[in-house]
């Protein structure tokens, strides 16, 4: 790279292939004279016309970026032009008016990026940013680090590409804030751009190498006390018994040197050239070859790695002389590059023999591929390109890393094996099309490997046509025994479609298979083989059972087995099969026609590869097969209607949908066991209750069928109704495990039952043999319950144990039955640790919404799938419950002591006209309401009940008021005759109120009134 700002920089970093150094002469006095505004662009083009054809193209580019900078009167520029070799890069070659720290992150910038200049060489049109921003990183290195902290805001930046063919380069101009060029501004600077470009394409200037831009940018190097020897063992090894040096390229000064005279290992080189530097050495490279070289370079030194490459260069007597050069980068202990060493060897004997034998070789009918000690593709034949690629592409690569041959099984062990053993070795391996075959022959020769590559696949088809008849022949009379047995065990529509697959396709040769069932009158897929899926969808719903266009329905119609032997022979009978049997590719056909006792259910196609006649011992066979598989295919319909229905009841039994509620937020996931109509019993619930708690439930009755799953819905039905009760988690599940007591000694089942509340934030609960529930942290961290493990419900013996625990806010709650944790392959404990993992590694990417349970919904599925394997494999049904928490704010929460006297209703009714009003809930009716409630509540508590006496009032889910007292007594609304004096309070509660009722504490009890908040309030 070049610039204006300094000239005692240019003496501190190496030249680089291609680049001279800008000299600054001093210029002499002249005079100017005074010309139009309008001549003025006019002017600068004959001046850069002027610049003499031997000047440097680094002084070139330079004095073209001031004129061009000056006329628009721009901050600065910079000039951005294609690697030599390394696709993809642009790299900063000039750059005139800006500092030091403004330049570093231009120096490379990729070509597809979105910065002006990569935008301008891509898209061929100027491009404009009216904020000046760093460039797009490429590999090993982040513009955005390097970008200066004081950059003035507002600089706009124009960018107009250089016009190359098919790899340009941009010429860029900055802008002061809210200066930008007009129309005939950015026509010069095309110009410009085009004379540039005229310039360099005259002069084949090449392009800079990224290593070298690297190098600038580097500090403190590598010491030059490097022994040669040292040096030697960081590079690939030369062939045993060839001449070489070792060269060095020192990327700070662009010094060469080696450690012998260039000509004693390279006849007819200048002497000289290694004194000349790595500019003399790039002059001497045949031009043809030099783009390879210099990216060879450019990418050696980009990624810090090895190279190694084959080009000509220039003897003094103008031939031009083969070399191999390797080559390794060397870093600093910040990984700077900062020297390159090599070694270099004549290799035009081997390269002339190689061209005489490559000649031979390249028109070989079969495919030929030449490989060195590495592994690495050196050569391959015409016949071999059109198998494994062009040339270019596949050269140097490793044979088993190019992707024809990825699907080639031990490759890579089968090459090692035969060059260790020096013998050769064949064998045969499927084209990547899957029809086509070929013969891989490995010979090893003294460097390296030579694989030929023949064709058999007309050979290995009439093989396998020999080999499928004769496995047929020998395996027909097992086959209806076999194909029986496995369609008796079929169970559902898929598995009949497996069995005739797996049993009939292989004996018969077959390549493809539909099977159909009757759905109204029309023909629906169950499934296929060996078609895709577009022709699956193609076919669905296409035939009626009575279409008599098509062999479908004269299969069906006749009750007779169609056979068609070629494609041919079915346009004749039906010429509107043609789409189908384009689509389909095959070239045979036999249409089964399934039918029982006199009904059609349905149809299976069974098609070939290629033409085929069935003998009459096939056909026979196949007539045969249809009338089993019709009868396992209607067992199969039965089945999955009865699968259909058990599946529709178990759902029925869980909750539809479950309850949004502000102190919880709840996602759950149920998953049956493998396919079948025994159904199982886990299940889940979320039960709203007084005090703006929340009860969760989760259960599971051992066994499966259709018994278990009412037992399941009897127990949560059983639940519901106790949770109404208020009851504590230890007495609720006292009850159950009467109920389940009372269905006979083989009933059992599991259940963990919690009561969350939001204004204490404590979790009670009880478990009677189920898995401890999860609970994930805000912070991450997951933990299990504590419980003490109680036997299951119908043979425990109450009282239960009860647990109480206090949860941080937004908790995530996992209930769970075993079946997610638990399989044949894992423990419970496994089961729960990974479940711990994956809560812990979720739990902080989920939001903490209130409304939105998409997290949790999707947190549910991802957990599911992530522990349990495909429903066909899973063993035992599975549910999870997940609740996020969220306390209710002490904003929300109101509580007050009453005294034991009449004076406390007035007191009451104050106290929640002066908390409404603080809620804003000022709506007269709703004041009204609760006053009147408050007040029978203390009433009566105070006439019937004894202290304390509490007042509490929540905004949650609905206003709740509860009056609490040391009584036990619960109150009953009962039945008043007109005489009465008492006894209408609990009926205008009733009346008054959406609903109301009595919980039991330990100090007493608390009678609660629940009533909906306004609309604007909810």
């Amino acid at each position: 790279m070049v610039d204006s700002r300094d000239s005692d920089a240019h003496d501190t970093v190496p030249s680089m292939p291609g680049f001279a150094r800008p000299s600054h002469q001093p210029q002499g006095p002249g005079t100017v004279q005074a010309v139009r505004p309008a001549e003025r662009p006019l002017l600068r083009m004959r001046l850069l016309d002027a610049v003499d054809e031997d000047r440097r193209d680094v002084d070139v580019l330079l004095t073209a970026l001031q004129q061009a900078v000056a006329e628009v009167r721009g901050l600065g520029g910079m000039v951005h032009l294609p690697g030599g070799g390394m696709s993809g890069i642009l790299y900063l070659v000039a750059d005139s008016g800006l500092p030091e720290s403004m330049v570093r992150p231009w120096l490379i910038i990729p070509a597809r990026g979105t910065a002006p200049p990569s935008r301008a060489a891509r898209e061929d049109t100027p491009a404009w940013q009216p904020d000046l921003a760093p460039p797009d990183p490429v590999p090993g290195r982040d513009p955005a680090a390097l970008w200066p902290s004081r950059v003035p805001a507002g600089i706009a930046h124009l960018a107009v590409p250089i016009p190359g063919g098919r790899r340009r380069g941009a010429l860029s101009v900055l802008f002061a804030p809210g200066d930008g060029p007009g129309a005939a501004e950015r026509a010069f600077l095309g110009e410009v751009a085009a004379w540039m470009s005229e310039r360099l394409r005259s002069s084949g200037m090449l392009s800079p190498s990224s290593a070298l831009l690297h190098a600038l940018e580097s500090g403190a190097g590598l010491p030059e006390t490097s022994p040669w020897d040292a040096e030697r063992e960081a590079l690939p090894r030369d062939a045993e018994g060839t001449p070489s040096l070792t060269y060095t390229w020192d990327l700070r000064t662009g010094r060469l040197t080696s450690d012998r005279p260039v000509e004693e290992v390279l006849a007819g080189i200048d002497p000289e050239v290694m004194a000349g530097g790595i500019e003399a050495w790039a002059e001497l490279i045949h031009p043809d070859d030099l783009p390879g070289a210099v990216s060879g370079f450019d990418m050696g030194i980009q990624f810090r790695g090895g190279f190694q490459d084959e080009y000509r260069i220039r003897r003094q007597d103008g031939t031009y002389l083969w070399i191999e050069a390797r080559a390794r980068t060397l870093t600093d202990d910040e990984g700077a590059p900062v020297k390159v060493i090599g070694t270099l060897r004549d290799s035009s004997e081997t390269h002339t023999a190689a061209e005489s034998v490559g000649r031979a070789l390249r028109h070989m009918s079969d495919g030929f591929v030449s490989l060195d000690t590495d592994w690495r593709v050196g050569f391959l034949n015409q016949a071999a390109e059109r198998l494994l690629g062009a040339a270019g592409d596949v050269a140097g690569a490793l044979l088993w890393d190019i992707p024809a041959l990825h699907a080639v099984p031990g490759l890579e062990q089968r090459c090692r094996a035969t060059a260790a053993e020096g013998r050769p070795a064949g064998f045969d391996v499927p084209g990547p099309d899957g029809a086509s075959w070929y013969h891989l022959r490995l010979v090893p020769v003294p460097q390296g490997l030579t694989l030929y590559i023949t064709d058999t696949t007309e050979r290995h088809l009439r093989e396998s046509e020999r080999a499928a008849a004769e496995r047929a022949a020998a395996e027909r009379a097992a086959l209806v025994q076999g194909i029986t047995r496995e369609l008796a065990e079929a169970v559902t529509a898929q598995d009949v479609m497996a069995a005739v697959a797996d049993g009939v396709m292989t004996p018969f040769g077959a390549t493809g298979l539909v099977m159909l069932e009757v759905v109204g009158d029309r023909l629906t897929v169950v499934g296929s083989r060996g078609y895709s899926e577009r022709f699956t969808r193609r076919l669905d719903g296409l035939w009626t059972v009575r279409d008599a266009g098509g062999p479908m329905g004269d299969a069906l119609r006749t009750r007779t087995t169609l056979f068609v032997s070629s494609p041919e022979e079915l346009l004749e009978r039906y010429p509107r099969t043609e789409m189908l049997m384009r689509e389909g590719g095959k070239q045979a056909w036999a249409f089964l026609p399934l039918a029982v006792s006199g009904r059609e259910i349905g149809a299976a196609v069974l098609s070939f590869g290629r033409p085929r006649v069935l003998d009459d011992d096939e056909r026979t066979l196949l007539t045969a097969l249809s009338g089993l598989i019709a009868q396992a295919l209607e067992r199969a319909g039965l089945y999955d209607e009865a699968t259909t229905r058990a599946r529709t009841l178990q759902r029925s039994l869980l909750p539809r949908a479950l309850p949004e509620l502000p102190e919880v937020t709840t996602a759950a996931r149920y998953q049956p066991a493998k396919q079948g109509a025994d159904v199982g019993g886990d299940w889940y619930d979320v039960i709203p209750l007084s005090g703006a708690r929340v009860a969760l439930v989760i259960g599971d009755v051992m066994g499966h069928g259709m018994a278990e799953a009412a037992t399941m819905g009897g127990l949560r039905t059983a639940v519901r109704t106790l949770s109404e009760l208020e009851l504590p988690p230890d007495e609720i599940l006292g009850h159950l495990n009467d109920i389940v007591g009372d269905l006979g000694n083989d009933a059992f089942a599991t259940c963990l039952y919690g009561i969350y509340d939001p204004v204490s934030r404590r979790l009670s609960y009880a478990s009677a043999g189920h898995p401890p529930p999860a609970v994930a942290h805000p912070g991450g961290s997951v933990t299990f319950l504590p419980m003490t493990p109680d036997p299951p419900l119908g043979v425990a013996a109450p009282p239960f144990e009860s647990h109480e625990t206090l949860l941080p806010a937004d908790s995530l709650l996992a209930l769970y039955s075993d079946g997610l944790v638990e399989s044949k392959d894992r423990d419970v404990t496994a089961g729960m640790g990974r479940l711990a993992e994956l809560l812990s590694q979720s739990v902080n990417a989920m939001p903490a919404s209130r409304a939105d349970a998409s997290g949790l919904d999707a947190l549910c599925a991802s957990l599911t799938s992530a522990l349990l394997p495909a429903q066909g494999a899973l063993v035992d049904d599975a549910a999870l419950l997940l609740a996020r928490t969220h306390p209710l704010d002490a904003e929300n929460v109101a509580e007050w002591p009453l005294p034991e006297d009449p004076m406390a209703a007035g007191q009451a009714r104050e106290l929640v006209r002066a908390q409404l009003t603080d809620w804003d809930l000022v709506d007269d009716d709703l004041i009204m309401t609760t006053e009147l409630l408050v007040s029978e509540l203390v009433g009566n508590v105070v006439r019937h009940a004894c202290g304390p006496v509490r007042l509490r009032m929540l905004r949650s889910r609905a206003l709740i008021c509860e009056v609490s007292d040391a009584s036990l007594t619960t109150p009953h609304i009962r039945h008043t005759s007109a005489t009465d004096e008492g006894g209408r309070g609990l009926q205008l509660i009733s009346a008054l109120c959406r609903r109301w009722g009595t919980r039991h504490t330990r100090t007493g009890k608390s009678i609660w009134t629940e009533q909906p908040l306004p609309a604007a309030s909810a």
